[in-house]
């Protein structure tokens, strides 16, 4: 028996054999070019400039018909704009053909740029996400060019893990998901491609395992646990009897969480809380419903930008909100305003920034570099209101100032409307994310302005602390239970409370269970989090009381060390309700 530790991506237990994906790329055909200053022959290197354009146009609709299936589900649509892009790029093509005329044959020609663009994103940390993705186009381009068909899983007949130093988008959203149970990677984190489709296909998954492939022979046993993230190959009949047992249970809870999606958030003493869910599609409504959700707490529109190139229009715009508010049926939608640059989507046109977590992303984008991109969001959000309780939130505000502009370009919008007889509700809320360290010590001079608040854990994490929390080098330093974190919180909370505002959270810390002790005890009441989230952490609300949040928070602020607040939380947690720390 054999036992691996990696990054838990999505929680659950499987135990099945092991199919371990071949990671040898295809074999390119032998071809030597041109000495240098030999001419190359004009006729072949026309025959291989037309070999690759006819590739190209294929591969383009191969994308394309992976997005148009995948149009449902914002984050695989969003990973796919890479290769649409690249494959948009003329200079990609460009350069192809240099090495074509060179000598070089179209599969060496593509292999030799792409292995440069290679180079050039492992320079920069937030571009090193972006390498499946070139692998996948690399593959796509070769597997045309020499006429091949792409494996695929489709073949399977029985379930399995499957185990692969790492999946290209397209392998990961093509998985038959009635065999392929779970899956095991070398490389990855929790941010990476891989984790994001695996969180939005709720397929069990451990990554960044280091040498899994070198370990584990196709046919083995395998336990994955991705809770944990442990990887056990070939276990002894004491450990696969003690996870078989541990499934029975889990599926247990399941089956008991679905029993609760109809009653109400609602502790021990009778404190009534609201869950709502954050989603990048009107597509993700209905599990939020399902799930419980009283409302959107968090609509992230820059999806939308993952599926329309190269901006959406204001009809596209309006028709998403429109269909939100449509199958919400009353229901409130808080619209976030577009969240652009750093380790999101980066628009055209913004250009390379040697550090874009500090860039111009998000409002500053809106207000800075594309007002138009902005104004037209604006009027789209602003007609939907009439349709709808729907509010609209700016992100990354971290000034006054910021603000103050933000709301007088929404009355010049409003005015424009009001010129041409269009309908919206005239005193739409307009509220904020507090993600911004100074947001946060300012809130009280925000709350005058603002309608209401709501808590960005994962940008105030890592702003507080100054941890990139996409690089994988620094990720023990990335620590929500941080004292400073906490403060910031309290401080926030406070602000909205004296200035009589609403404030909520919708950063990742809203659906974990150990932090909801904590939240509540702050004196949160509204919290977002992922759909499939809901049912976890309103039984876990059922069981606490108020009155132990508030105890439990004021033990969390006397507490000096990150690690210590981690552990008592957890601790707490468990006791509490240990089914969800087994």
């Amino acid at each position: 028996m054999r036992q691996l530790l990696g990054i838990p991506v999505v929680d659950g237990v499987v135990i099945a054999e092991a199919l371990v994906l071949d990671a040898e790329k295809y074999r390119l055909p032998a071809q030597r070019p041109t000495r240098p200053g030999d001419p190359a022959d004009p006729q072949r290197v026309a025959d291989e400039r037309a070999r690759y354009r006819e590739a190209v146009e294929k591969a383009k609709v191969e994308v394309e018909a992976r997005a148009e299936d995948l149009a449902s589900e914002a984050a695989a649509a969003a990973i796919l704009m890479v290769q649409r892009g690249l494959l948009d790029e003329e200079a990609f093509h460009q350069d192809v053909e240099e090495q074509i005329a060179a000598g070089f044959g179209a599969e060496q020609a593509v292999s030799k740029v792409v292995n440069t663009k290679r180079k050039q994103f492992r320079q920069q940390e937030f571009t090193l996400r972006l390498l499946p993705d070139l692998d996948d186009l690399e593959q796509t381009l070769i597997v045309q060019l020499l006429g091949e068909e792409r494996e695929t899983l489709k073949d399977l007949t029985a379930e399995v893990i499957v185990i692969a130093r790492d999946l290209t988008p397209s392998q990961t959203m093509s998985l038959p998901l009635e065999f392929v149970k779970g899956f095991a990677t070398d490389q990855g984190g929790k941010t990476s491609h891989t984790a994001i489709l695996a969180q939005s296909q709720g397929v069990p998954a451990v990554v960044g395992l280091g040498r899994v492939t070198d370990i584990v022979t196709g046919g083995e046993l395998v336990i994955l646990d991705g809770r944990s993230g442990k990887v056990i190959v070939d276990p002894d009949e004491r450990t696969l009897h003690r996870y078989r047992e541990r499934r029975k249970s889990i599926l247990q809870l399941q089956k008991e969480l679905e029993e609760l999606k109809a009653l109400p958030a609602q502790t021990l003493d009778g404190h009534r809380i609201r869950l709502f869910a954050n989603i990048g599609s009107p597509d993700e409504i209905a599990l939020a419903i399902r799930s419980g959700a009283e409302g959107i707490g968090l609509y992230r529109t820059e999806f939308l930008y993952s599926q329309e190139e190269p901006d959406p229009s204001e009809d596209v715009h309006f028709a998403a909100y429109s269909r939100a508010i449509e199958l919400l049926e009353g229901r409130p939608l808080v619209i976030r305003t577009l969240d652009l640059g750093a380790d999101k989507f980066t628009p055209a046109g913004l250009g390379f920034e040697a550090n874009p977590f500090l860039g111009c992303r998000s409002i500053r984008y809106c207000l800075m570099e594309r007002e138009d991109v902005f104004w037209r969001q604006l009027r789209a959000i602003l007609r939907a209101s009439a349709r709808g309780d729907v509010r609209l939130m700016l992100p990354m505000v971290s000034s006054l100032e910021e603000l103050v502009r933000a709301k007088e370009l929404i009355e010049d919008v409003k005015a424009e409307l009001r010129s041409e007889g269009q309908a919206f509700r005239e005193d739409i809320p307009v509220g904020i994310m507090i993600e911004v360290p100074s947001a946060a010590l300012v809130a009280d001079l925000l709350a005058s302005e603002a309608d209401f608040f709501s808590i960005g854990t994962n940008d105030l994490v890592q702003y507080v602390l100054a941890v990139d929390r996409v690089n994988q080098k620094v990720q023990e330093l990335y620590q929500p239970a941080h004292p400073a974190v906490f403060r910031l919180l309290l401080q926030t909370v406070e602000a909205a409370r004296r200035n009589k505002i609403p404030v909520s959270i919708c950063g990742e810390l809203s659906g974990e269970p150990e932090f909801t002790l904590p939240l509540l005890g702050l004196g949160l009441r509204d919290l977002s989090m992922a759909p499939s989230l809901i049912p976890k952490i309103k039984r876990f609300i059922r069981s606490i009381t108020a009155i132990e949040a508030g105890r439990v928070v004021d033990e969390v602020l006397k507490h000096s060390a990150a690690t210590q607040t981690a552990a008592y939380l957890v601790e707490k947690a468990r006791d509490l309700d240990p089914e969800f720390f087994d």
